[in-house]
């Protein structure tokens, strides 16, 4: 899952998309990026899942209370060494149950991590959106009723099974508290939610995979919804630019924000009315603004954080052809001219 994510977030270093807050456009960033913060959430994951496969591997043959009333210490580290386990320092009748909580909560939160690329993909797959969709096989029915439709059933899939392995392990935190030296309300529990939650977020990684190795990326698409809010996400650069010729920023703000409510209201270009507002242009020249607009400015420090993520190797790396800035407003240009 791990590499598959590498994978796409390389091809899509330099591939233009509209950050979103909230839902609402907030300001460009790369597809890759959005991977790439997948692919290192996975990286911790990993070293979650062998924590907790190290803290729930343990045993013990101390007695009925941990006493080592009738059995010697030497017999239960002998035997636990045979198995591969670590002898439990201090034990009652059983391995204390904090270790499997650990463990299924370490499940729920890598199957969480699968929730949250899966719930993505979903949003960009909506109709009105449709930057991304999930692999769809010739001949598959999207829907039993509307032909023309492409469900992400693949991703909601995730989505509601995530749920279940969340909820197993609140089944596990409920089996740490039991009475005195051990009771048996956890094991009938236990005998569910451990082979459940396993062989379930085994499924979910197999499918994840799947989806993210077939992903269908639409690049043109990507940058055409980068222009649908009339150039607003340059917003914050254009207000910097002001606060830099002394201006102060509530001032800089409000002549921002008055022509972005205009723009939104009026579906007019920003930087038009940016470049017709004389509290603008007393301060900025034509290509002081214009320059204010420029989407590479976004993406100057994307090599830096991709070699912190350990996504460039040696050498640096060069994305395929057609994903870098220019060649995405090109392909953008190309679509409207299409239209």
């Amino acid at each position: 899952m791990r590499a598959a994510l590498g994978e796409l977030a390389r091809r899509h270093k330099d591939t233009l998309i509209v950050g979103r807050t909230h839902g609402v456009h907030a300001e460009p960033t790369t597809f890759g990026l959005k991977v790439a913060v997948w692919y290192t959430e996975a990286g911790r994951n990993l070293e979650r899942l062998r924590r907790a496969r190290a803290a729930v591997a343990v045993g013990k043959l101390s007695g009925a209370v941990g006493n080592f009333a009738h059995v010697e210490p030497e017999v239960e580290e002998e035997v636990c060494r045979e198995l591969g386990l670590e002898a439990a320092a201090v034990s009652t009748q059983i391995v204390q149950r904090d270790r499997h909580a650990e463990f299924c909560t370490t499940l729920a939160v890598a199957a969480a991590s699968l929730e949250k690329i899966a719930l993505e993909i979903r949003g960009l797959q909506r109709t009105e959106i449709l930057e991304a969709q999930e692999p769809f096989a010739e001949g598959q029915k999207g829907s039993s009723a509307m032909p023309h439709k492409r469900n992400p059933e693949l991703t909601e899939r995730i989505c509601g099974l995530a749920r279940l392995v969340r909820t197993n392990a609140l089944a596990a935190l409920e089996n740490v508290a039991l009475w005195h030296e051990r009771d048996i309300s956890h094991s009938s529990v236990e005998r569910v939610v451990l082979p459940d939650s396993t062989i379930l977020v085994d499924y979910l990684l197999d499918l994840a995979t799947f989806v993210v190795e077939g992903l269908e990326v639409d690049p043109a698409r990507m940058a055409e919804n980068l222009e649908r809010s009339y150039g607003l996400v340059y917003s914050q650069r254009v207000l910097l630019k002001l606060t830099e010729t002394g201006l102060a920023r509530q001032a800089a703000y409000e002549i921002v924000q008055r022509n972005a409510m205009r723009a939104w209201r009026e579906r007019r270009p920003f930087l038009e009315l940016l470049a017709a507002d004389s509290a603008v242009t007393e301060r900025l020249g034509p290509d002081e603004l214009k320059a204010c607009f420029d989407p590479a400015w976004y993406l100057r420090h994307v090599d830096v954080i991709f070699k912190r993520a350990g996504l460039i190797p040696e050498g640096g790396f060069r994305p395929p052809s057609g994903t870098s800035p220019r060649g995405l407003r090109q392909q953008s240009r190309r679509s409207k001219r299409a239209k």
